[in-house]
C-alpha cells in the first residue's frame, strides 16, 4: 500500500446482500458531500466499484474518499467525461478519442475540423459548469453483446476501434474505455429523471453525481496522434485540472505559475544552455557552451565520487549487431522502445537503448575470480530510445540520452551489503547536488502480466534483498506492483524539488536473468564456477534529465560551483576595464569561470544583464576601488559588500565555489 493511500484509508464497511455500496456508506455515517466525500469503494479483489454497485453476498469493502489518490483519479476522470459531453453539446460533429485521468488533472482527445482556440475552451468550460450544476448522475450500463456495443457506437470510429481490440495491447492506465473484462458504458442521467443526457464507452468507476466536482479549469489544447502513433490521425487534446475544493485549485494554479517560471525549456533558452533544432528531430537536444559547462561539472563531480568509491570506467559503442539484444532479451521485451534496425554488410545493426549488455561483454572478456568481486563498472553511455512523440518533453523525456550507468557484478553473499552501500552512495551523491527530500519506490513483478522472465524464487530473493536495503535506509517505501524491468525488481529514488514536486531519480535493479543468458561465471574460493549477481544502477537517470530537473529545482540560479558563469566583473567606466581584466585573470588562474562586461552599456544595465543570467557573483569596480585596490560585490539576492580588498575578494570567491555549497553567496 502506498504512503498516500495509507494516509487516506477509511475503516472498512460491509455491503449487505441486496443493498448498494452507497447504502453501506450512508449507514456507516461516512461523508457523502464535500472534499472528503466517499466516492467509490474497493472490493476484496482490489477493484474500485461505483457506489451504485450491489454485491451478490455480504461483502467487506474499503471506502475511498475523493481526496485520496484513487478518489482524485475518479474525480478527474468524471470531469473528463463532463468535458467530452460539453464538447459534443457545442460541437456535435466532434468524435471522441480517449480521456484518462493524469497527474493533477485529465485530458480528452477529440477529432474536430479545426483546433480549439482559447475562446473555444472558455465556451466549453462554461458549458461544463452548467452540467456540473445540473447534478447529472453517472450510471453504469453493461453491453449485452459486442454487436450491441458496435451498434450504439457506430458514429464513434475511435471507440469502435477500442471495442474491437477489447483491451488487448492497450495501456489501461491511459485507455479507460476497455480492459475491465466486459464492455460497459456510462450514461449521464438527468438529476430528477432517467433521461439520458450523454453516454461514453468506459469501464469506470465514476462519481455518483457531477455535483461532487468541486473545482476545475481547462488549461490548454494541443495536437496529439491517436494512440500515440504518428501513423494515426492527429486529434485535438484538451487538458484540464480538477480538485475537490476551490482552495485546492487555487493552490495548484499558484504552483503551476511558479513551475512555469522554472520551466527548464524556457530557462534553457534564456540562459543559452541547450536547444532542440527541428533539423535534428524530436527529443534530441544539443548543448550550447554554457550548457556544456553545466553538464561537464555535473559529470565531473559524479566521476570523482565514483572513482573514490572503487568504480572502474568503461566505454562502449553506440550501435551493435542485433545478436547482442537478441541474447539479452531486449528485442523480445523492449523492441517497441528501440529505433528500427540498419541493414549493413548482411547484418542488422541497432542503436543501443541500454548499456548493460556491453558491460556484460566486458565482464565476460576474460576469466574472472572471486577476488575481483564486487566488480563495479561505470559509463557515461549515450543510448537511443524511440519515445512516442506525445510523451517527449524537453530534457526530461528525450530520445537520445546519456545514462550514468553502473553495473556491479558480485556474489550472492555480497548482494545485500552491496545494495545497502549502493543506496547510501546514491542518496549522499544526490544530496551533494542539493536534493534532500526522498522516498523510495519498490517495483516488483506482477504475476498477471507476461512481460517478466525468470523463476519466482529468484525474483522473491532479489525483491527481498532490495526491500531490506530500502527499509534499512529509514526512508518511506512505496510499493509499485508490476513496475519492475522484465529481468528483475528495482528500487527507484523519488526526490522532491524546491517547490515540492516529485521526480524519479536513481534506480537500482537486481538481475538474476542476464548473467545466465550470457553464460557469466567466476571462479569461487573453492575452485568451483559460480554465477555472479548483476546490479544495474543509474544515478541521475540520464544526464539530460538531471540537467532539466536541476534547472527547475534552482530556477536557473545554480549554486556557484555548478554555474556556467560563476562571476562577472563590471567596470563602471571604460578606464576601469584593465583593472577588472587583471582581477578576472587572477580568478581564471584558479579555474574560476569569470567574464568581464566591457560593453558600452551603463553599469545598471550590466547588473540587470548579470541578474537575468543568474550569475552568483557580480564584482564591480569604480574610481575609489581602483585607487584603494578593492572591489564591491553584488549578489543574486540583491545584497552587497563594498570596498573588499582584492586578495580577500579572490579568497571569498574561491571559498564559496570550492565549498560546493548549494546556497547562493550573500552579504545577508
Amino acid at each position: 500500500m502506498s504512503a498516500d493511500r495509507a494516509a487516506h484509508v477509511t475503516a472498512s464497511v460491509v455491503v449487505p446482500t441486496g443493498t448498494t455500496a452507497a447504502d453501506a456508506v450512508a449507514q456507516a455515517g461516512l461523508p457523502t458531500h464535500g472534499p472528503k466525500a466517499i466516492v467509490v469503494v474497493r472490493d476484496p479483489g482490489g477493484d474500485l466499484r461505483d457506489l451504485s454497485w450491489a454485491a451478490d453476498a455480504d461483502t467487506e469493502v474499503e471506502p475511498v474518499a475523493m481526496d485520496s489518490p484513487d478518489g482524485l483519479n475518479v474525480l478527474r476522470h468524471s470531469t473528463a467525461h463532463v468535458m467530452a459531453q460539453a464538447v459534443q453539446d457545442l460541437y456535435p460533429e466532434a468524435k471522441l478519442g480517449i480521456g484518462p485521468p493524469i497527474e493533477n488533472g485529465f485530458y480528452y482527445d477529440f477529432d474536430v475540423a479545426a483546433p480549439f482556440t482559447p475562446d473555444d475552451l472558455a465556451k466549453i468550460e462554461k458549458r461544463m459548469r452548467e452540467i456540473v450544476k445540473s447534478g447529472q448522475r453517472f450510471s453504469r450500463r453493461v453491453y449485452s453483446s459486442l454487436e450491441e456495443a458496435k451498434a450504439e457506437l457506430a458514429s464513434e470510429p475511435y471507440k469502435l476501434e477500442l471495442v474491437d481490440v477489447k483491451g488487448d495491447g492497450v495501456d489501461t492506465s491511459e485507455v479507460m474505455e476497455v480492459g475491465g473484462g466486459e464492455l460497459s458504458v456510462y450514461d449521464n442521467l438527468a438529476a430528477d429523471s432517467d433521461k439520458r443526457c450523454w453516454s461514453d464507452l468506459c469501464r469506470g468507476p465514476h462519481l455518483p453525481s457531477t455535483r461532487l466536482i468541486g473545482a476545475f479549469k481547462l488549461m490548454r489544447s494541443a495536437a496529439a496522434y491517436w494512440r500515440g502513433s504518428e501513423a494515426n490521425p492527429q486529434l485535438q487534446r484538451v487538458y484540464g485540472t480538477a480538485w475537490p475544493a476551490k482552495d485546492q485549485l487555487k493552490d495548484h494554479l499558484r504552483l503551476l505559475e511558479e513551475a512555469a517560471k522554472r520551466d527548464h525549456r524556457k530557462l534553457g533558452s534564456e540562459l543559452d544552455l541547450f536547444s532542440f533544432p527541428e533539423e535534428i528531430g524530436s527529443g534530441l537536444a544539443v548543448f550550447h557552451p554554457k550548457g556544456g559547462i553545466l553538464r561537464r561539472e555535473m559529470e565531473g563531480y559524479s566521476r570523482l565520487r565514483h572513482e573514490e568509491s572503487g568504480y572502474e570506467f568503461v566505454n562502449s559503442p553506440h550501435i551493435t549487431k542485433a545478436k547482442l539484444f537478441e541474447t539479452s532479451g531486449h528485442l523480445t521485451w523492449f523492441a517497441e522502445g528501440m529505433y528500427p534496425p540498419m541493414d549493413l554488410e548482411g547484418a542488422q545493426y541497432y542503436l543501443k537503448p541500454m548499456n548493460c549488455p556491453f558491460h556484460i561483454l566486458i565482464f565476460r572478456s576474460r576469466g574472472r575470480s572471486y577476488r575481483e568481486l564486487p566488480l563495479r563498472l561505470f559509463e557515461f553511455g549515450t543510448v537511443y530510445r524511440y519515445e512516442k512523440s506525445g510523451v517527449v518533453h524537453g530534457l526530461t523525456r528525450v530520445r537520445g540520452l546519456t545514462m550514468d550507468d553502473a553495473h556491479i557484478f558480485c556474489s550472492k553473499e555480497q548482494m545485500a551489503g552491496e545494495l545497502k552501500s549502493l543506496l547510501r552512495f546514491v542518496l549522499d551523491l544526490l544530496a551533494d547536488y542539493g536534493l534532500s527530500d526522498f522516498y523510495l519506490e519498490l517495483s516488483t513483478r506482477d504475476d498477471t502480466k507476461a512481460k517478466f522472465v525468470g523463476g519466482f524464487e529468484e525474483w522473491e530473493e532479489a525483491t527481498e534483498a532490495l526491500r531490506q536495503a530500502a527499509e534499512e535506509s529509514g526512508l518511506d517505501l512505496v510499493p509499485d506492483p508490476g513496475g519492475a524491468a522484465f529481468y528483475g525488481p528495482k528500487i527507484s529514488v523519488q526526490a522532491k524539488d524546491a517547490i515540492g514536486r516529485t521526480w524519479q531519480m536513481s534506480t537500482i535493479q537486481v538481475d538474476f536473468q542476464l548473467p545466465p543468458r550470457f553464460g557469466l561465471e567466476y571462479q569461487a574460493a573453492d575452485g568451483t564456477r559460480q554465477r555472479p549477481i548483476m546490479i544495474h544502477r543509474a544515478l541521475f537517470g540520464s544526464i539530460e534529465r538531471f540537467v532539466g530537473v536541476m534547472t527547475e529545482h534552482y530556477a536557473g540560479a545554480f549554486p556557484a560551483w555548478l554555474a556556467p558563469v560563476q562571476a562577472v566583473c563590471i567596470p563602471i567606466r571604460d578606464d576601469h576595464v584593465d583593472y577588472m581584466n587583471d582581477f578576472a585573470a587572477s580568478l581564471r588562474a584558479e579555474r574560476i569561470r569569470v567574464e568581464v562586461d566591457a560593453s558600452d552599456d551603463r553599469m545598471q544595465k550590466k547588473i540587470r544583464n548579470a541578474q537575468q543570467q543568474k550569475i552568483p557573483f557580480m564584482i564591480i569596480a569604480g574610481d575609489q576601488d581602483v585607487e584603494a585596490g578593492t572591489v564591491s560585490f553584488r549578489y543574486r539576492d540583491g545584497s552587497q559588500r563594498n570596498g573588499v580588498p582584492l586578495e580577500e575578494a579572490r579568497a571569498h570567491v574561491l571559498e564559496v565555489v570550492r565549498s560546493r555549497a548549494n546556497e547562493g553567496p550573500s552579504a545577508a
